[in-house]
């Protein structure tokens, strides 16, 4: 039954496949609340029904003939701001294309099998409606920042020359915050829905001589974790590896867990080292955040720095929880920053979070330990 407090959701599907078009619709259409008022078979007559319909949210193919949702994304970003979620194949080329959608302002994205026999969304259905919802009820926050901003000097970032790395970003919104006295000896994170472009907002931040290893869990598919890395590493002083079973947890070294893997740490002596594994395999999620978090606060204690951004539901909460009840340290991203305020809410209505600041300054706080 629909709930007459709350507003229709409207959405426009913009795919060049007609199964994709009438399977999306149906999905979606499944929740009362939501309503499909209209399709599109490719980008140029998606910004034109999104000028027409004004959707709440649009989701967009990426692959289409004359034009591709790369090229749409931007225009309508530019035009007419509007949450638009990419539909991805799960392969190299749709994980780096579905990166760049999110670069261009896409707040997230659905998978899908590149033989369309089967859609993974359905697996996830209803935690992606929650997700829809949620976007939804927050666009005018999410969209406010392109009201002002110009796409027309856009340009795709070139992939790094000869293993260069650029230097950190200089921007106004960075915050100097006064050295802070407690140990830390690792530093782990854990994020969801918009996380890959708030890992561009702090990672490529840390300094080159960062004295700790850094843990990262991004609930993303195989492949993707990897075009990330690859990606942040362009990006950063700091160097950026898709984690394997058994590395060493190094001083400036940034480890992203694999896509449908689960990452932990393990100290042998005073030296850390990497877990990658199939267990626990009873999670929602793989990599799962709470696995992640308990296994560094188990490992290290209150020499532990959690950081939790942007995201769906509540993962990461009993990781930090035990991170906390050991003493380590806890930063949160703010409610205006976040694309979903999912899992820094879950930290900060807890009440565990020493540190909540927008994204903007993240790095920072954690610089604020060394």
């Amino acid at each position: 039954m629909i709930d007459k407090t709350k507003p229709v959701i409207k959405i426009l599907i913009v795919d060049d496949s007609a199964f994709m078009r009438k399977a999306l619709s149906m999905m979606l259409e499944s929740d009362p609340q939501i309503k499909i008022i209209g399709t599109a078979r490719d980008g140029e007559e998606g910004i034109e029904k999104v000028k027409k319909l004004k959707p709440d949210l649009v989701t967009m193919d990426i692959e289409m003939p004359r034009m591709d949702g790369l090229t749409a994304l931007r225009r309508i970003m530019a035009e007419n701001p509007v949450p638009v979620m990419m539909v991805s194949s799960l392969t190299t080329d749709g994980a780096g294309a579905t990166l760049d959608a999110l670069d261009l302002g896409a707040v997230d994205f659905i998978p899908k099998q590149l033989s369309y026999v089967s859609l993974d969304i359905i697996k996830i259905k209803e935690e992606l409606l929650a997700k829809i919802k949620n976007i939804a009820s927050r666009k005018h926050i999410l969209m406010a920042k392109y009201k002002t901003r110009s796409f027309s000097s856009y340009e795709k970032t070139e992939k790094p020359q000869n293993n260069v790395k650029s230097a950190p970003p200089k921007t106004a919104t960075n915050k100097f915050i006064p050295k802070r006295h407690h140990q830390v000896n690792i530093i782990a994170l854990g994020t969801s829905t918009g996380g890959p472009p708030a890992l561009q907002s702090v990672i490529p931040k840390l300094p080159r001589n960062l004295p700790v290893g850094m843990l990262v869990d991004q609930h993303m598919p195989a492949l993707f974790t990897k075009s990330l890395a690859e990606r942040l590493d362009g990006l950063s002083q700091v160097t950026v590896k898709e984690a394997s079973d058994g590395d060493p947890v190094e001083p400036g070294v940034v480890y992203i867990a694999p896509g449908g893997k689960q990452m932990m740490v393990k100290k042998i002596g005073v030296r850390g080292r990497v877990v990658v594994s199939n267990e626990p395999s009873n999670t929602l999620y793989k990599p799962c955040v709470d696995v992640l978090m308990n296994s560094v606060a188990n490992e290290y204690g209150k020499f532990s720095l959690g950081v939790i951004l942007t995201g769906m539901g509540h993962d990461g909460l009993e990781g930090l929880k035990q991170m906390k009840e050991k003493g380590g340290i806890i930063i949160a991203q703010n409610e205006d920053t976040c694309i979903v305020y999912g899992m820094p809410k879950a930290v900060i209505d807890a009440k565990i979070a020493d540190h909540i600041a927008p994204i903007s300054e993240i790095a920072g706080e954690i610089i604020s330990y060394f």
